[in-house]
């Protein structure tokens, strides 16, 4: 087996404003996605000679981004792995590219969710449903499954009812505060700790301003191998490592089951800090992109992807390590929390915001880091107890 590492470019990227975007349909936001992408990678759609898609439930074949974009017969693969499905459609074609197939492919990554008419995402839940233990799991089962997560974590490390809200409190505030600074982010308003702390409540103790809002969006981008990426333009980004991890799902039957960890996220984290060479995460990677679809979820990912010890996540947080000006800035985009989240297209979104900070092209001058080498980015689909997680580590060539 060899590593990834370096011998994938990515040259050019494209995001649409993410929000509630009744204005436009799916094949819109492909376009403009993809559009951008290429303008940026400075090549045209004729050059493209394969495409994959990913898309939770927006779409089925490859034939919902030909027909927009209009490709000429070329193989286009569409693949969906939950919440996940954004980092497995790079690494589809990043492997493809690797392989030596194909010298520029395209992926594309977008869902079309609020004119579902209903709310959450709706989607069926992997596997089958238990009566009593999966009960509701499909209507709010989200809230449900991550609020029992929270009140577990905060037990199992002594935390009051009054602290484990309080903290989690300063990961929305952060996630706000981040947000209303990226134009192209969803929900961009700054919350304050007393908003999250009083704000009405979805699933003990996750409240309205601890879960991630239900989004349109569409991200596109191009890549080629490493060698050839200077014969297109001067800026790009290199593939350091991939990682993807699905566990056996007994999570959501087992009456002992954790809660605290996510153990998918501990093996795809081993994996792409494997392929990557990186011994430590905090002190190598400069910043990182994480799946907060709720706040407790950044909440133990942070301590998953060993940026923190377990148990301790409180102590960073209460010392602004993990804002723009700590140690490891998490989710500077205003995460899956501010940001939105369309489920195939946040995973590239990730992607596509550590793409600007490490190339110098933050929309917004404040959200530039002074120096940013080296980021991951982190999907997770399913519930706690049955996760799909990817992790994509990109970074300077």
């Amino acid at each position: 087996m060899e590593s990834i590492k370096d011998k994938v470019a990515i040259i050019g990227m494209g995001c649409t404003k993410f929000g509630e975007l009744f204005g436009k349909d799916a094949d819109d936001m492909i376009v403009e996605a993809t559009y951008e992408a290429l303008e940026d990678a400075g090549v045209e759609m004729k050059d493209i000679q394969a495409a994959w898609v990913g898309t939770g439930m927006s779409g089925c074949t490859g034939a919902t981004i030909a027909s927009p974009l209009q490709l000429q017969y070329i193989p286009v693969t569409r693949v969906e792995n939950a919440c996940a499905t954004g980092c497995e459609s790079n690494r589809g074609a990043a492997f493809a590219i690797a392989a030596k197939v194909y010298d520029l492919v395209l992926v594309v990554g977008y869902e079309k969710l609020k004119d579902a008419g209903f709310g959450g995402l709706g989607a069926a839940v992997p596997g089958k449903l238990h009566p009593v233990l999966d009960a509701g799991a499909i209507v709010g089962g989200g809230p449900a499954r991550y609020a029992l997560a929270a009140t577990r974590y905060f037990y199992r490390y002594g935390l009051s009812r009054e602290e484990g809200k309080r903290t989690l409190a300063k990961i929305s505030v952060k996630s706000h505060y981040n947000g209303s600074r990226n134009p192209k982010a969803h929900l961009r308003r700054e919350a304050t700790k007393e908003q999250v702390m009083n704000a009405p409540m979805i699933a003990w103790l996750l409240g309205l301003f601890e879960c991630c809002g239900v989004t349109d969006g569409a991200t596109a981008a191009v890549l080629c191998r490493a060698e050839d990426a200077p014969k297109f333009k001067k800026e790009y980004i290199t593939i350091k490592g991939f990682g993807i991890s699905i566990g056996p799902g007994w999570g959501k039957q087992k009456t002992d089951y954790d809660f605290t960890h996510w153990e998918e996220t501990e093996q795809a984290a081993r994996q792409a800090y494997t392929e990557a060479g990186i011994k430590d995460p905090r002190k190598e990677l400069d910043m990182v992109e994480l799946h907060d679809c709720f706040s407790i979820a950044e909440l133990i990912a942070s301590e998953s992807l060993g940026l923190c010890p377990k148990g301790k996540a409180k102590e960073d947080i209460d010392a602004g390590t993990f804002t723009q000006e700590g140690e490891i800035p998490i989710n500077l985009s205003g995460g899956l929390k501010s940001f939105g989240h369309p489920v195939g297209a946040s995973g590239a979104r990730e992607i596509y915001e550590i793409y600007q900070e490490i190339l110098g092209k933050a929309q917004e001058p404040s959200r530039q880091l002074k120096s940013c080498q080296l980021g991951l980015a982190h999907n997770q689909g399913g519930h706690p107890g049955k996760f799909m997680c990817g992790i994509t580590i990109v970074g300077a060539p």
